[in-house]
């Protein structure tokens, strides 16, 4: 399955693979030589750690380029009062009449403890293309649903500082 990445999602895996080859790793191999200096490798913690953290350096870099490379592309642009990619929503939800706003993003921005959630999330899939007024019903699963109304769409929630995802 691909992963639906926007273009501003690809241009900032791309930042952190460019960040990760010319500065992480570049500090990482010089930690793996200062430990290896240091004699004995047997029992040698230093150099162990200092190996799996540049192995997990380079496993990050390929996850990245693998998902850029395996991307679905999608827009990030929508009707200027409909719900889209990277806008915030405050929704009612209609059974307990409590307000919440989330703010829609894709998979590798996703992160519910600050209320970003994906597009492919069943809240996230009800909310997309509705407008201010709209009442979107949002399909659990096959025995549960609920409703929420939306009662503001913003279109200026910045994506520069929403952090991609670890894998």
């Amino acid at each position: 399955m691909y992963d639906k990445l926007t273009p501003s999602d690809i241009k900032k895996m791309e930042e952190e693979i460019e960040y990760r080859k010319l500065v992480v790793r570049k500090n990482a191999l010089e930690d793996v030589k200062e430990a290896r200096a240091q004699g004995d490798l047997s029992e040698n913690f230093e150099y162990y750690a200092a190996k799996k953290f540049k192995n997990q350096n380079e496993s990050r870099i390929r996850y990245l380029e693998r998902m850029i490379k395996t991307a679905n592309v999608i827009p990030e642009d929508s009707a200027d009062d409909e719900v889209g990619i990277n806008n915030a929503v405050k929704i009612l939800f209609i059974d307990d009449n409590t307000e919440e706003t989330y703010k829609i993003v894709t998979t590798v921005r996703a992160n519910s403890l600050e209320n970003l959630i994906t597009n492919e999330s069943p809240l996230g899939k009800a909310l997309l293309k509705k407008k201010v007024g709209d009442i979107a019903h949002v399909q659990v699963n096959a025995n549960v649903g609920y409703d929420v109304k939306i009662l503001e769409i913003d279109k200026s929630a910045a994506d520069e500082d929403d952090k991609l995802a670890s894998f």
